[in-house]
C-alpha cells in the first residue's frame, strides 16, 4: 500500500462541536489528513462517526469549529457546494434511486457540477448518446458495470448496488472522498472488489476518509487511524499502532485482552 502525501493537509477538521437538544454528540474534534492519505475514522456505535461526516460534508450546520478543504473554510457552503469544490461522499444506507437505471443513478452526480438551469438539463439531453452519458457509461466501464448500466438499480446484488454508489460518487471528480461503511453487508468476494476499487481510486490521487466496522478491510486499506469514543477523539496513530493504544485498549479491549479485535460498528 503506498500513498501519496505532501505536507500540506487536503481537509482539517478544526474544534467541531455538535449536539442534538442537550445531548452533546461531538466534542472538540480536531483531525486533519494530508493529501493522498487514506485515513480511518473508527469507534463504537453511537461514538459520532457519521455525525462527523455530516458535518464535514453539510448535511447538519456546526454549532462551533470549522472546516477546511485545500485551506479554503467551507463550514457555511451547502453540501451541493461542496461537492463542486471537491468533496463527496457515499452513505451507510445506499442511496440509489431503484426505479432509475445504474447509468441515470450515476449521471444524478453530474447535476454537481451543473452551475445553471441550461447545464443542469445537459444530463438529460435530447438523444441517447451525448457528452454526459458517454462520460458515465466511461466510468461505470472502468469499474467492470458497464453491463448494468440500463438494469433498474433496484433490483440488482446489494453488493453490486454498492459499487454504483462508488462510481457515482466517484463521478463527482473528487479531490476528498468519505466512505460511510462502505464494506458494510458484503461478503468476501464483494469485500474483495471494493478493495480494488478503493485502491484505484487513491492511486489516481483522491484522499480516502473511512468510517467502516471492518477492521480487517481497515487495515489493508488505510494508514491512519482516528479512533472516537462519546464524540471525543480518543486516538489518531498509525494503522499498525491502534491495537497498543492505551486509551483505546481501554475504551474498547479491556486492559486483559490477549488478542485485540477492536468492533468499530
Amino acid at each position: 500500500m503506498t500513498a501519496r502525501i505532501t505536507a500540506a493537509p487536503v481537509l482539517q477538521v478544526q474544534g467541531l462541536e455538535k449536539s442534538f437538544g442537550g445531548l452533546r454528540v461531538i466534542e472538540s474534534l480536531s483531525f486533519q489528513v494530508e493529501r493522498g492519505e487514506r485515513l480511518a475514522l473508527i469507534g463504537p456505535n453511537g461514538a459520532g462517526k457519521t455525525t462527523a461526516f455530516n458535518l464535514i460534508t453539510g448535511v447538519y450546520p456546526v454549532d462551533a469549529g470549522c472546516v477546511l478543504l485545500e485551506g479554503e473554510d467551507i463550514t457555511r457552503l451547502p453540501s451541493r457546494l461542496r461537492i463542486r469544490r471537491g468533496l463527496a461522499r457515499t452513505f451507510q444506507n445506499i442511496r440509489l434511486m431503484p426505479h432509475l437505471t445504474v447509468l441515470e443513478n450515476v449521471m444524478i452526480a453530474q447535476y454537481a457540477h451543473s452551475p445553471g438551469l441550461i447545464s443542469m438539463l445537459q444530463p438529460v439531453g435530447f438523444g441517447r448518446r451525448n457528452r454526459w452519458r458517454e462520460e458515465a457509461r466511461g466510468v461505470l466501464a472502468e469499474a467492470g458495470l458497464e453491463r448494468y448500466a440500463e438494469q433498474p438499480a433496484g433490483a440488482l446484488p446489494y453488493g453490486i448496488q454498492k459499487r454504483i454508489e462508488l462510481v457515482r460518487a466517484l463521478l463527482a471528480h473528487p479531490r476528498v472522498l468519505l466512505l460511510d461503511e462502505p464494506a458494510a453487508g458484503l461478503n468476501a468476494a464483494e469485500t474483495d472488489d471494493l478493495q480494488r476499487a478503493l485502491d484505484a481510486t487513491s492511486a489516481r490521487g483522491v484522499t480516502l476518509v473511512v468510517v467502516e466496522h471492518d477492521m480487517q478491510f481497515i487495515s489493508d486499506l488505510c494508514d491512519r487511524v482516528v479512533v472516537l469514543n462519546f464524540g471525543c477523539k480518543i486516538a489518531d496513530c498509525g494503522i499498525g499502532e491502534i491495537h497498543a493504544n492505551r486509551q483505546v485498549r481501554e475504551a474498547y479491549l479491556g486492559n486483559d485482552a490477549e488478542e485485540p479485535a477492536l468492533d468499530a460498528a
